[in-house]
């Protein structure tokens, strides 16, 4: 083992495989909230569909590897320091409001002003422009991780903390607090009853926090080769965890998306397993694929988030007026994957476009 890892950091600069990995996540993220939006409309979705991007691509293949990956960026950033991470964490909280607002409030004015209907889209009474999204998760990840810099802990001690989050978030999900005020403000740390969070942080902290630990080894590898040699079986063990664990109707792949979204202990195991296993998968793929492909997810990697934002910006008013224009549309298959691959085309634009004006400011 020691053989690995030298004392000294080798894979410094990007990383071919990581930018795979979060660009990957992005694509299925996208596609999942193309399916979920479409869902709520006169739709012929199959279940092979919807299991394929529902609860696999969209679920354990997407946002844990996001947020491990994020985990993993804190090593390769030259802005980690903890005043500079807790400055980051509240951007990234407001930006998640920000979000909720193209997410939930200006689709259900538009919804309900063209279409007659006002339910579709939820505000909970306009308690779900706090509603805790990936973004507002990052945002208190990065607030908790500067507070823990500050105060030096050493990343064994900081993984134990993730570990007991991790537990006391499995233990209290799906509380109910006896009011949606107090379900909205505990929804920021524990999956409380009312559907005001689908990241809590209490559940989620232990995916950075891996990341973090796994990039201090990864950017001292020696032979990336053998650090990766075992994914296939990283992603056949997760799988089958996921799948059988899922038959109980309490697993990452459930029906219920809130055992996903508030998921235990054991299931954030398996899906860090699982995302050790992603990227291995992805170093292989980018010694395989094209310098054009390789360059093409290295962007959308690099400008993941605001190609987040965008997205949830055009995802619901593009279904809508879709809806208002082709009287009598089904969403298929077809239908959903041809938007979704739209959404991210425009969204990367979108990004791009934004990331020029902010250069020339």
């Amino acid at each position: 083992m020691s053989n690995l890892f030298s004392s000294e950091k080798i894979n410094t600069g990007r990383q071919v495989e990581l930018d795979i990995a979060k660009a990957l996540s992005i694509i299925f993220m996208i596609f999942l909230h193309v399916l979920m939006v479409v869902g709520a409309f006169e739709n012929s979705i199959t279940p092979t569909y919807n299991f394929i991007i529902g609860q696999v691509l969209g679920r354990p293949c997407a946002a844990p590897v996001f947020m491990f990956c994020m985990g993993v960026g804190v090593i390769y950033s030259r802005h980690s320091q903890w005043d500079k991470m807790i400055k980051r964490g509240i951007k990234l909280y407001l930006l998640g409001i920000l979000v909720n607002i193209f997410e939930f409030f200006l689709p259900a004015y538009v919804c309900g002003t063209l279409l007659g209907k006002w339910n579709i889209f939820p505000t909970a009474g306009g308690l779900l422009l706090f509603c805790v999204d990936i973004l507002a998760f990052a945002g208190l990840a990065f607030i908790l991780m500067g507070i823990l810099k500050k105060l030096e802990l050493s990343n064994k001690w900081i993984l134990i903390i993730a570990v007991i989050m991790s537990l006391i978030g499995s233990v209290f999900r799906l509380t109910d607090f006896g009011s949606d005020i107090l379900n909205l403000f505990f929804a920021n740390f524990i999956g409380s009853a009312g559907g005001f969070s689908a990241f809590p942080l209490f559940n989620w902290f232990i995916f950075p926090v891996s990341g973090i630990v796994w990039g201090s080894y990864f950017i001292r590898a020696d032979d990336k080769g053998k650090f990766f040699r075992f994914w296939p079986i990283f992603i056949i063990i997760s799988m089958i965890y996921f799948y059988f664990s899922s038959t109980l109707a309490m697993g990452v792949f459930s029906d219920d998306v809130h055992y996903y979204y508030f998921m235990t202990t054991l299931d954030a195991l398996f899906c860090i397993i699982y995302a050790h296993g992603n990227i291995g998968l992805c170093y292989y793929l980018a010694k395989i694929l094209p310098d054009s492909v390789n360059k093409a997810f290295g962007i959308l990697s690099s400008n993941i988030n605001n190609i987040y934002i965008a997205q949830w910006c055009f995802i619901p008013l593009a279904v809508i007026f879709i809806v208002y224009l082709v009287k009598g549309v089904v969403f298929t298959d077809l239908i959903s994957a041809i938007l979704a691959i739209f959404i991210l085309i425009l969204s990367t634009v979108f990004a791009l476009y934004y990331k020029k004006l902010t250069i020339k400011n």
